[in-house]
């Protein structure tokens, strides 16, 4: 059974949706309604920005999310059992399987963006990844520091990125260290994503999330707030409103998704960090990026 994942934040470089503008007329309309939405011209950014443009929040999720959504759809036989999103990813993973509609997926990634970076804006944070030490190692280290540090993307097995407060992320960098931890290095994000720290995020997101349809999607999205797959519109919501301040749990969902008949991934966006972190989770399986679809 083929499943489908869509990256989030990170995956975005230069030039990116550039061919889709170019060569497909129904992209190019949907970016053209994405810039009336949007209120600015995001295809200008994601094919003629520069990095750093690039790299501001409030661009970085819609362009991944755009080129995730309409480069699923110059697929001539879309056939997915299931899908996954890495955070961001979640809501292209949602919008591709019918469960939202291409206008309130891109609205809510939006809004998403504007309330993370107002929240990080609001109260200095940072996040780190931890290479090479058992994730119950991490956990106790965060739990046992006086300051907010959290477990937020669970990537694959001895990769664990941490979140919280810029003191606290110092010193538990500095512990794991000692305890073994091949690398623990400070990540060049504007602020502690999946933790407490994006409470206002949360909160102002819920609000736009309660005001959009969601319908029954296509085939089962597995979310990533507790790795399961889920059809059920009012299951999907609550999910997405917990997103922001829960972890990533990535490694459970590709097992959980294993586990459940899954024997390809196929990734569908920039980049192919995904696929990686897939192959360091089961060996077993088969990855791939779109161009096996085309």
């Amino acid at each position: 059974m083929q499943a489908y994942i869509f990256p989030g934040q990170g995956a975005q470089y230069p030039g990116m949706g550039k061919d889709l503008y170019e060569k497909s007329y129904e992209a190019k309309l949907l970016f053209e309604k994405a810039n009336d939405i949007l209120g600015f011209n995001i295809i200008k950014i994601m094919s003629e920005g520069t990095a750093d443009e690039l790299k501001q929040t409030r661009v970085t999720q819609p362009a991944i999310f755009l080129h995730s959504v309409l480069l699923a759809g110059t697929v001539n036989e879309f056939n997915p059992g299931m899908a996954a999103g890495h955070s961001l990813g979640e809501l292209s993973a949602l919008t591709v399987s019918g469960a939202l509609s291409f206008e309130d997926g891109l609205t809510l990634v939006s809004k998403r963006a504007a309330a993370m970076q107002k929240a990080c804006e609001a109260k200095p944070s940072a996040m780190a990844a931890i290479i090479g030490l058992d994730d119950e190692i991490v956990e106790e280290v965060c739990a046992a520091d006086e300051d907010i540090v959290v477990a937020a993307n669970y990537n694959c097995p001895g990769q664990l990125v941490i979140s919280g407060a810029v003191e606290g992320i110092d010193r538990v960098c500095k512990i794991l260290a000692g305890k073994g931890a091949r690398r623990a290095i400070k990540l060049s994000v504007s602020g502690a994503f999946h933790s407490p720290y994006m409470e206002p995020a949360g909160k102002e997101l819920e609000a736009a999330i309660k005001s959009v349809i969601f319908k029954n999607p296509d085939y089962p999205v597995y979310q990533n707030v507790n790795a399961e797959p889920v059809t059920d519109p009012k299951k999907i919501r609550t999910n997405l409103i917990s997103q922001l301040t829960s972890p990533v749990r990535w490694t459970q969902t590709i097992q959980n998704m294993i586990n459940d008949g899954a024997t390809s991934f196929i990734e569908i966006g920039p980049g192919n960090v995904l696929q990686g972190l897939v192959k360091k989770i089961n060996r077993n399986v088969e990855v791939s990026g779109i161009d096996k679809l085309l």
